[in-house]
């Protein structure tokens, strides 16, 4: 018993040196030699056949792809009524890492946390409805793969058809998200409205609406109009848009190799018709950008 209590203990430190998915250094390659060595000693106590061994230290030293997403942000990414992780972007990044040969592993993250778990390495991207304007020289960006908006969502009797209707009012964005620096981008609409409250998630900024603690709610156009069908509001988004934007993969800046291996998948994705069989089991049609 406690042989086989050592090897199991040797076999998990030679797994935790081999580090996670993406990185591709000098460290990796030498854990996956030390894992190899310890291998044939874990066959000789336990009395496994090497060939056993080799295939179980194989599986467990499977390198991984760790995606960095807001947990409620469906359709992109949230938690299923299960329990699980689900949504558009994990769906994508799951057939990335399986194509890569590596495991998917879908880490909820604080929205306003993002820049400090890519730079612990906790993720290995963000991956969620991640826009990429005002945000152009933070990240390691893939090529968009999704037009967005940014948008205005009311109550229908609330009188509100025009940003010119907001003066005055209360208006509801998520913390650090796209809505919150496009109306930093326009101080004197900003300005015009009587506050400007921030919340954690939009599923909360339209509970708050709903409710008359806000008037309006900025946001995402793709998040807006698939919650307003799940949650059969009164709800209406306005016709005139804050801004344009589009959708790609965050990376920590500088992390130009594992970029590319994603984005050579994204491409072939496209190319075979993959990226848009899961855009239309999401939104019932292909809205993907890339390759078109």
């Amino acid at each position: 018993m406690k042989k086989r209590v050592m090897a199991a203990v040797m076999m998990a430190a030679a797994v935790a040196a081999a580090g996670c998915g993406g990185s591709g250094n000098t460290e990796t390659t030498k854990a996956a030699d030390t894992s190899a060595a310890d291998t044939s000693a874990v066959a000789e106590q336990t009395g496994e056949s090497a060939e056993e061994s080799s295939s179980q230290a194989e599986g467990e030293a499977k390198g991984t792809f760790t995606v960095g997403f807001d947990a409620d942000l469906p359709p992109m990414g949230f938690k299923a009524d299960d329990g699980s992780y689900t949504g558009f972007d994990l769906d994508l990044a799951k057939e990335v890492a399986s194509r890569l040969g590596l495991e998917f592993v879908a880490q909820p993250i604080l929205w306003d946390a993002k820049d400090m778990e890519l730079e612990n390495g906790t993720i290995d991207c963000v991956w969620n409805g991640f826009t990429i304007t005002g945000r152009e020289d933070q990240y390691t960006w893939t090529e968009p793969y999704m037009d967005n908006e940014q948008v205005f969502v009311v109550m229908a009797d609330s009188g509100i058809a025009s940003l010119e209707d907001l003066a005055g009012k209360v208006v509801e964005v998520q913390v650090d998200s796209a809505a919150e620096a496009a109306l930093d981008t326009m101080p004197e609409v900003k300005a015009s409205f009587a506050s400007v409250e921030t919340t954690p998630n939009y599923n909360q900024a339209l509970m708050d609406l709903e409710m008359g603690a806000v008037d309006a709610v900025g946001m995402d156009s793709v998040v807006a109009n698939y919650l307003l069908t799940q949650r059969g509001t009164d709800a209406v988004i306005l016709d005139e848009a804050l801004s344009s934007e589009e959708y790609a993969v965050g990376f920590k800046l500088g992390n130009t190799e594992l970029r590319d291996q994603v984005q050579a998948v994204l491409e072939e994705m496209a190319a075979d018709g993959t990226m848009a069989k899961i855009s239309e089991e999401w939104f019932g049609s292909d809205i993907t950008t890339i390759g078109k």
